[in-house]
């Protein structure tokens, strides 16, 4: 056997595609469904902090960086780790699905926060005082003036930190949810090959290929300027 029939023959294997490929299918299928729950809580949960940090309450503003800084400085991993293993000590029991779903949307939520701070911050304090001028509330200027500017503003950083935390939905093998990765090493166990291996990342290629090319556009179309 030649080295390339040996290379095929070991990450290409016919037998163990076919073999394998409903599995990591399903794979596919549940990591873009935790992924999909994750961008919505996440961006959702992150825009509702930044909306609370700009009353600007000392005591809750503290608190909610405090925090915020603690969720960006922990590994994801280790924090999937404390969530799944730790709260069955205390009576709460989550399914694997939802700890993964719960850590990766505070993560992202705890990057959006800061995203859509720094886009609130860097609208102009004009703006704020000709909304308080037309007879807006604090809130209504937020909502109708400020909040329409700063958004467009954090669109490339936000979609740029969206895409790396959405990949570590492969953080689930660790606590058992189905996705890509643990399809792919559970079928390598029992085959003994690479294969299966090789498709979880060829898997990995067709989903977030088209993401990473959308996030360009994006990058593009959503060019940083001062509102």
């Amino acid at each position: 056997m030649t080295s390339g029939e040996l290379f095929l023959e070991t990450f290409f294997n016919p037998v163990i595609i076919v073999r394998y490929l409903p599995a990591i299918l399903k794979g596919m299928v549940v990591t873009v469904e935790v992924a999909a729950c994750v961008i919505v809580t996440g961006i959702a949960l992150g825009l509702a902090l930044a909306v609370i940090r700009s009353f600007r309450w000392r005591t809750v503003n503290f608190l909610l960086v405090v925090c915020v800084d603690m969720l960006r400085a922990l590994p994801p991993l280790v924090i999937v780790l404390l969530v799944y293993f730790g709260l069955p000590n205390i009576g709460l029991t989550l399914p694997s699905f939802a700890v993964l779903w719960l850590v990766l949307s505070l993560v992202l939520g705890a990057f959006a926060e800061e995203v859509f701070w720094a886009g609130i911050v860097s609208v102009r304090k004009g703006q704020w005082e000709a909304g308080r001028c037309t007879g807006l509330t604090e809130f209504q200027t937020l909502r109708w003036i400020v909040l329409p500017q700063a958004i467009r503003l954090t669109v490339p950083p936000l979609t740029n930190r969206t895409i790396a935390i959405t990949k570590n939905t492969a953080l689930g093998t660790v606590i058992g949810v189905p996705e890509i990765l643990n399809q792919a090493t559970t079928a390598q166990s029992f085959s003994g090959s690479a294969t299966p291996l090789m498709m979880g990342a060829l898997a990995y290629l067709v989903l977030f290929v088209p993401v990473v090319i959308a996030g360009r556009y994006i990058e593009a179309r959503f060019t940083w300027r001062r509102a």
